[in-house]
């Protein structure tokens, strides 16, 4: 079952956080609309701290859970390489769980 919520990478305006191309331009996550859909059971995204923003600094969307702040979880076990942080040493999403944190 999905659950409707607010899009994490515009806050929820629809709008691009950015403003790169205008200050009119529409969010590439939700497209203007400042929902998105999240299948449960779903917790915040570790990759990105629930911010939708990529954290290796360039503007544009989580890689690991695509700007909505959050990911579905099949599984409550936590990811043995990189302890739940969905990261890796490199600061690159976890090879073993995909960044999500839980294997």
């Amino acid at each position: 079952m999905a659950k409707v919520i607010n899009c994490a990478y515009c806050g929820g305006t629809g709008k691009d956080p950015f403003n790169l191309l205008s200050p009119v331009s529409h969010c590439l996550v939700c497209n203007r609309s400042g929902h998105v859909e999240v299948e449960e059971p779903m917790k915040a995204c570790p990759f990105c701290s629930g911010s939708g923003k990529n954290p290796l600094g360039s503007r544009v969307p989580c890689i690991v859970c695509g700007g909505k702040g959050f990911n579905h979880y099949a599984s409550s076990i936590l990811c043995v390489q990189c302890n739940g942080s969905g990261k890796s040493g490199d600061g690159l999403p976890c090879t073993r769980c995909g960044g999500k944190g839980f294997k």
